[in-house]
C-alpha cells in the first residue's frame, strides 16, 4: 500500500494537448511581473518580501490563468438535458459561476447547470468530473485541510494553512471540511479492506488492542456514569486496535518494533455483544478489517497482547482462537503493586519490597507462589483483586517461555499508539468532541499515520 503523492498531479496534468503553450505563457507572465517587482540592485533586496510577492503574483497570475481556461471550454453543456440521479431528465439552466477555494488562490468557475423539474434539484456536470462537487474547496485544498487538521487543533490549521500556503479558511470551515473528510475515510475505512500484499509477511505479527479517554460535550456524556465524585463522566473511551512487527532485537534481545511496520484502526464504538448477537462487535469487526489488511491470519506466529480487559480477550478468542495471547508484563507488575499498597499502606518500605519479591517470582514463572502470598492477605480486597486479576491471566503470564521464543511481552507499542494517534490531537487542554466529530478526526489521523491516505485518495478520485 501507500503511492506516490505526485499521481495525482501528474495525470492532470496530461491531460488534454495544450499544456505547453499554458505552461510558457503562464512562466513568461510570470517572470514580467516578478522583473517588475525586483528594480533595485541584488543588495537592496529584501529578500523575504520579494520571496513573498513573487510567489503571490505567481499564484495569482496561474489561477486567473486557469479559471480562463476553464471557463473558455462549455463541452460541459452537451446538450438540452441530461439524465438526472432521480431518473428524470433535467434540463440545461444556464451557466452559472461559483467561486472555489483551491490552492492557487480564489478561483471563479462558470459552469453549465441543469436542473430537474421532478425532484427540485439541480446539478453541474464539471463540479464531478473536477472533484468540486458538494462543496468550494479544490481537491487539493481539502487534502491540506485535512493533513493540518489531522495533525493540528483546527485554530492551528488555520494559521498553518494561511502562513504556508496562502490559503485562508476560516477555522469552523478547517473544522467543517476535516471532519466530513474524516467521515468519508471512516466510510472507506468500513467498505475496502484490501490485504497489503506489497511488503513481505513477517515471521510474527502482533495485534494489540487498548482503551484511552477522551474530553467529550456534556451531551454527548447524557446517562453515562463515570469516575467523577457525583458518578458522572467527563470523557468516552476511544478504542484503538493496532497491528506491527518486531523482528529487530536490541542489545539486550528484547524485540523491537520495525520501522514502518505499524498501522493503526480506532473509534468510539462497541466491544460488547451478546450471545444471541449474529453479528460481531463493533469494533470486533474493526478489529477483523485491520487483521485482514494486515495479513494478520497468514503470519507463521499470531499474538494477541492486552492489559488483561476481558473485552479483549473476548474479541482474541472469537475472531483469532490459535493466536497467542499475551498480558502486558508491566500492568501485572501494577496489579502486584496495587495489592502491596492495600495490604501494607503506600508508607514506608514493605509494600516496596513485597512487590519487588512477587515481581521476581512472576518473572521466574513462579505464578503458584505469587498466588500462595496473595492468599495470606484473602481479608484484603486489594489482594482479592489482584489474584483474581493472576489466575484469570496465569497462561498468559508465561514470560519466560515467551521471552525464550522471541516474542514481545509488552503492550507499549499499543500504550505508545493511543498517545500517537489519539492523545496528542484529542487531547489538547480545552478541547470538547462529539461523537462523530471526534471519529471523523481519529479516522482521518490513524489514515495518515497508517500511511494509506494516498490510497484513499486515489479511490476518491477515480469515484
Amino acid at each position: 500500500m501507500g503511492g506516490c503523492r505526485d499521481r495525482s498531479a501528474r495525470r492532470c496534468l496530461g491531460r488534454g494537448g495544450e499544456k505547453g503553450r499554458l505552461k510558457e505563457a503562464l512562466a513568461a507572465e510570470i517572470v514580467a511581473k516578478i522583473d517588475s517587482l525586483v528594480g533595485a540592485p541584488v543588495e537592496q533586496w529584501d529578500f523575504e518580501a520579494i520571496e513573498v510577492a513573487a510567489r503571490r503574483e505567481a499564484l495569482r497570475i496561474a489561477c486567473l490563468a486557469v479559471a480562463r481556461r476553464f471557463n473558455a471550454d462549455h463541452s460541459d453543456h452537451s446538450g438540452p438535458a441530461l439524465p438526472c440521479p432521480c431518473g428524470a431528465p433535467a434540463r440545461y439552466a444556464g451557466r452559472r459561476p461559483k467561486t472555489f477555494t483551491t490552492a492557487l488562490g480564489d478561483l471563479k468557475l462558470e459552469r453549465a447547470y441543469f436542473h430537474c423539474d421532478r425532484c427540485e434539484a439541480g446539478f453541474c456536470p464539471r463540479d464531478r468530473a473536477l472533484g468540486l462537487e458538494g462543496g468550494s474547496f479544490s481537491p487539493h485544498a481539502l487534502r491540506m485541510i485535512g493533513i493540518v487538521g489531522a495533525r493540528v487543533s483546527f485554530e492551528e490549521g488555520h494559521g498553518l494553512l494561511h502562513d504556508l500556503a496562502g490559503v485562508d479558511v476560516p477555522t469552523k470551515q478547517v473544522e467543517r471540511e476535516a471532519e466530513r473528510l474524516g467521515r468519508e475515510i471512516a466510510e472507506d475505512e468500513r467498505r475496502v479492506v484490501e490485504p497489503d500484499t506489497e511488503e513481505p509477511l513477517p515471521p510474527t505479527l502482533s495485534l494489540g488492542m487498548d482503551g484511552t479517554g477522551i474530553p467529550m460535550h456534556k451531551r454527548a456524556l447524557e446517562g453515562r456514569a463515570g469516575k467523577q465524585e457525583d458518578g458522572s463522566s467527563k470523557t468516552r473511551e476511544v478504542k484503538l486496535v493496532t497491528v506491527w512487527s518486531a523482528e529487530g532485537r536490541d542489545k539486550e534481545g528484547v524485540p523491537v518494533r520495525d520501522d514502518g511496520s505499524i498501522t493503526y484502526s480506532a473509534a468510539i464504538e462497541s466491544a460488547a455483544s451478546r450471545d444471541t448477537d449474529e453479528e460481531p462487535s463493533e469494533l470486533a469487526r474493526r478489529v477483523v478489517r485491520e487483521a485482514a489488511r494486515r495479513r494478520f491470519a497468514e503470519a507463521p506466529r499470531r499474538v494477541v497482547l492486552g492489559d488483561g480487559a476481558e473485552w479483549i480477550w473476548n474479541i482474541a478468542g472469537e475472531q483469532f482462537p490459535d493466536a497467542v495471547q499475551i498480558v502486558d508484563r508491566f500492568h501485572a507488575n501494577e496489579h502486584l503493586s496495587a495489592a502491596a499498597k492495600a495490604i501494607y499502606g503506600p508508607e514506608g518500605d514493605l509494600h516496596k519490597e513485597w512487590t519487588h519479591q512477587r515481581c521476581t517470582e512472576r518473572k521466574a514463572g513462579k505464578v503458584g507462589d505469587v498466588l500462595a502470598a496473595l492468599a495470606v492477605h484473602s481479608c484484603c480486597e486489594g489482594a482479592r483483586a489482584c489474584s483474581e486479576y493472576i489466575r484469570r491471566n496465569r497462561d498468559r503470564m508465561r514470560y519466560g517461555e515467551l521471552h525464550a521464543t522471541g516474542l514481545c511481552t509488552s503492550t507499549a507499542v499499543v500504550e505508545s499508539g493511543c498517545k500517537r494517534a489519539i492523545g496528542l490531537r484529542l487531547k489538547e487542554g480545552g478541547m470538547f468532541w462529539s461523537v462523530a466529530g471526534a471519529n471523523a478526526i481519529i479516522a482521518l489521523r490513524c489514515c495518515l499515520l497508517s500511511r494509506r491516505f494516498e490510497d484513499f485518495w486515489e479511490r476518491r478520485a477515480a469515484a
